[in-house]
C-alpha cells in the first residue's frame, strides 16, 4: 500500500474530529438552551399530536371501514 493513505487517513480523522468538537461546542452555545429545553420536554407533553399526523389512535388500530 502506498504509504500517502496513511496521511490521507490521518488528515480525515483529524477534520473529523474537528468537525465533531465544533458541532458539539456550537450545541453548547447558550443560545441554543431554551430550544433544547423545549424539544426536551416535548415527548412529556399530553397531546393529539401534530396536525396532519397520519398515525391512527389507540382505538383505531387494527379496524377497517
Amino acid at each position: 500500500m502506498n504509504p500517502v493513505w496513511g496521511h490521507v487517513a490521518g488528515v480525515f480523522t483529524l477534520l473529523l474530529m474537528a468537525a465533531f468538537i465544533g458541532v458539539w461546542a456550537w450545541a453548547w452555545l447558550p443560545r441554543h438552551r431554551r430550544t433544547f429545553g423545549r424539544l426536551a420536554r416535548l415527548p412529556m407533553e399530553d397531546g393529539d399530536g401534530w396536525p396532519g399526523d397520519s398515525t391512527p389512535a389507540a382505538g383505531e388500530v387494527g379496524e377497517r371501514r
